[in-house]
C-alpha cells in the first residue's frame, strides 16, 4: 500500500490578501500544490487528499482537481467551525475553525494508511517529499513511529517580515523530543534570531524546525479525536483558541505513547507567506524549471 499525502488548504490567507492556495506561480499556472502533488507523486506517494472550505470548493475543482484528472487519485474533506465531535460543546459566536490539528482530524473518514500532512502553500522540495514517502512506506502496519522532516532553519526565512516556525529539540538518535513555537524569526545583522517582547536570541542556522511537514500512521486520528475533546473541554469557549499538531505531537512523545523520527532534508523551503513573497517564489520556480527539476508543464 501506498501512502497518502494530505493537503491543508483551509487556511484563509489573511496575511497574504487572498486565496492563495490556487494562486498560479508557474508559467501555465500552476499553484504551489501542483508541485507538492508532482514531487510527491514522483516520491511514490499514491492518493491525494485535500481539505478546503466549503465556499471555495467550485474554483478549487476547476483550477487544482482538474489537473490531477487520470494521474492520481483525489479526495476532498471540509474543515469548518462546526465539525466537531458528538457531544462538544464551543462558543457559537466563533466563527474561524481550530487550527491545523482540527484539519487534520477531517481526514479521518478518507485516510486508512500511513500518511504525510503539508500545507498548501509551502513549497518543501523534491528531496523532503523522497525522504517522507520512503519512511512512512517502512513503517507500514506499524503503530506510533511518526515523522517530521525537519528544515534547517535557515533554509525557511522570509524577505519580507517575521516566520513562525515550531524549533525542534532531538535526542541523539534524531528523535523529537521537544518542538516549542516561535513566533517571530528573522535574520538581523547577519544573525538568525527569534523575539520575545524586547529580547533577542540567537538560533543555529542549522537548528531543525517544523514546516508542518508530518508523517503519520492511522491511529493519529484517534489520539487527534480524543486531544480534540479535551481541548474543547478546557478552551472550547475561547473563539481564538487554536488546536495545533505540533501540541498533540508533543504530548504523545512526552507521554511515551509514540516516537516521531525527525527528517533531515537539504530542501530549501519557500512559500507566499506575504503577498511580496510571490515575485520571488516565481523567480525560484523558474531557476528549477531551467536546471531540469521540473518540466515547464507539469500536468
Amino acid at each position: 500500500m501506498t501512502p497518502t499525502l494530505f493537503i491543508l488548504a483551509a487556511g484563509m490567507g489573511s496575511r497574504y490578501g487572498g486565496l492563495k492556495q490556487i494562486d498560479g506561480i508557474g508559467p501555465n499556472g500552476e499553484t504551489i500544490m501542483d508541485y507538492s502533488v508532482y514531487d510527491a507523486l514522483r516520491a511514490g506517494f499514491g492518493k491525494i487528499v485535500f481539505v478546503i472550505r466549503k465556499d471555495f470548493e467550485d474554483d478549487f475543482r476547476r483550477v487544482v482537481l482538474s489537473k490531477y484528472q487520470g494521474k492520481v487519485a483525489c479526495e476532498i474533506c471540509f474543515q469548518s467551525v462546526d465539525k466537531v465531535p458528538a457531544g462538544c460543546t464551543y462558543n457559537e459566536e466563533r466563527t474561524k475553525p481550530w487550527g491545523t490539528n482540527h484539519a487534520v482530524l477531517m481526514g479521518k473518514e478518507y485516510i486508512h494508511e500511513p500518511f504525510a500532512v503539508i500545507n498548501a502553500d509551502d513549497f518543501y522540495g523534491r528531496e523532503s517529499y523522497q525522504v517522507l514517502a520512503d519512511y512512512l512506506k517502512s513503517v507500514e502496519g506499524t503503530k506510533g513511529q511518526y515523522c517530521m522532516v525537519g528544515y534547517r532553519v535557515a533554509n525557511t526565512l522570509s524577505e519580507n517580515g517575521t516566520v513562525s516556525r515550531g524549533v525542534c529539540t532531538t535526542d541523539a538518535n534524531n528523535y523529537l523530543t521537544d518542538v516549542v513555537e516561535r513566533t517571530k524569526i528573522e535574520e538581523k545583522n547577519g544573525q538568525i534570531v527569534f523575539s520575545e517582547g524586547d529580547q533577542d536570541t540567537p538560533l543555529d542556522p542549522n537548528t531543525p524546525v517544523s514546516m508542518n511537514m508530518w508523517g503519520f500512521t492511522p491511529e493519529y486520528f484517534d489520539y487527534t479525536e480524543e486531544a480534540f475533546r479535551a481541548f474543547l473541554a478546557e478552551k472550547g469557549q475561547d473563539i481564538k483558541s487554536e488546536f495545533y499538531i505540533p501540541t498533540v505531537v508533543n504530548d504523545l512523545v512526552r507521554s511515551g505513547k509514540v516516537s516521531c523520527k525527525v527528517l533531515d532534508t537539504p530542501s530549501k523551503w519557500f512559500g507566499v507567506t506575504y503577498g511580496e513573497d510571490k515575485p520571488q517564489v516565481v523567480m525560484k520556480i523558474n531557476q528549477l524549471i531551467n536546471t531540469g527539476v521540473y518540466p515547464a508543464k507539469l500536468f
